[in-house]
């Protein structure tokens, strides 16, 4: 069914001031866009009762030990957090000549060791810290790569996200597209890194694995890619360094090691699926603020539990 013309005028009218107000932000210095960005959170984290809710009631179920006090406490500085990463975002421009000192690489020298196979490398990685500056500090790091998206409705916010990440040598390859799956092949075949977000419950081919204890359905792409091109796979999680806005990110990696020639291919990839979960939910768990708590990561459920997150 066709968008009535006056809901197409109000989207055109929002994506053209977002876009405006964002490269208007973009000249703002480091330091006041991160004050900015924790002060829009803190505010955020008090007029959006939905996704606070949403938030807590993740929070208790991946935390019941916590008191209530306890998770309300993360859950404010997710949405701080958030706020920041989102200037980090805009800000690049202030910082983007220091970025190798503000996100910094545990062990870088794994990074390299696996760039140097020539294998290519599947990247893989959740909504921690600042995502979008994990990209990029690959990438700066000497590894070229591309990060798996889907595209929005807003195609002029779409460009711009897509500009900033060439900015920083990160090229996106857009789900929808058909030129997506040769873009892969062609990517991993020439020693690239290929970038996935994988904790999130989409609508994509997966297999259900545990979860803060829960089964959840998780994307089986990143095995699926090694074991057919022989890539290393990486797990990147990266964590604010320490309360302050200014304190910068630490990136760290887990390679996560297969057998090629599992006799069981599919086991194979179910325990592969399962071992990047578990290193991005030991990460969430000592950075919980770190993540994005009010998505619904449990909310496809296989047929032989009932159990449903609402």
């Amino acid at each position: 069914m066709e968008v009535p013309f006056r809901k197409r005028f109000r989207r055109a009218v929002r994506s053209v001031v977002l876009v405006a107000l964002l490269r208007a932000v973009s000249l703002i210095p480091l330091g006041p866009a991160l004050r900015m960005g924790g002060w829009g959170g803190a505010v955020a984290y008090r007029l959006f009762g939905k996704t606070r809710r949403l938030a807590l009631l993740h929070l208790g179920i991946a935390f019941p030990e916590k008191s209530e006090a306890e998770r309300q406490a993360i859950a404010r500085q997710m949405f701080v957090n958030l706020g920041r990463a989102a200037m980090e975002i805009t800000a690049i421009r202030s910082y983007d000549h220091r970025l190798e000192s503000y996100v910094g690489l545990r062990n870088g020298e794994l990074l390299q060791e696996m760039n140097a196979r020539g294998k290519g490398i599947v990247f893989v990685t959740g909504h921690l810290g600042n995502w979008e500056l994990i990209a990029r500090r690959v990438a700066r790091a000497g590894v070229p790569n591309s990060a798996i998206a889907k595209r929005g409705d807003d195609f002029r916010l779409m460009g711009l996200i897509e500009d900033w990440r060439l900015t920083g040598q990160v090229t996106t390859l857009w789900r929808e597209d058909a030129s997506t799956g040769r873009a892969i092949i062609k990517l991993l075949k020439g020693g690239g890194g290929l970038g996935l977000l994988v904790d999130q419950n989409t609508d994509i081919q997966g297999v259900f694995v545990p979860f803060f204890g829960r089964l959840a359905h998780s994307a089986r792409a990143p095995a699926d890619l090694a074991m057919r091109f022989g890539s290393p796979i990486l797990v990147g999680t990266g964590h604010r360094r320490g309360p302050d806005a200014g304190d910068g990110l630490e990136l760290e990696f887990t390679e996560i090691r297969y057998d090629a020639n599992a006799p069981d291919r599919e086991a194979e990839v179910v325990r592969i699926t399962a071992a990047c979960q578990a290193v991005l939910e030991d990460a969430i768990r000592r950075f919980p603020s770190d993540w994005v708590w009010m998505h619904k990561r449990w909310k496809t459920r296989p047929e032989v539990q009932v159990e449903a997150i609402r």
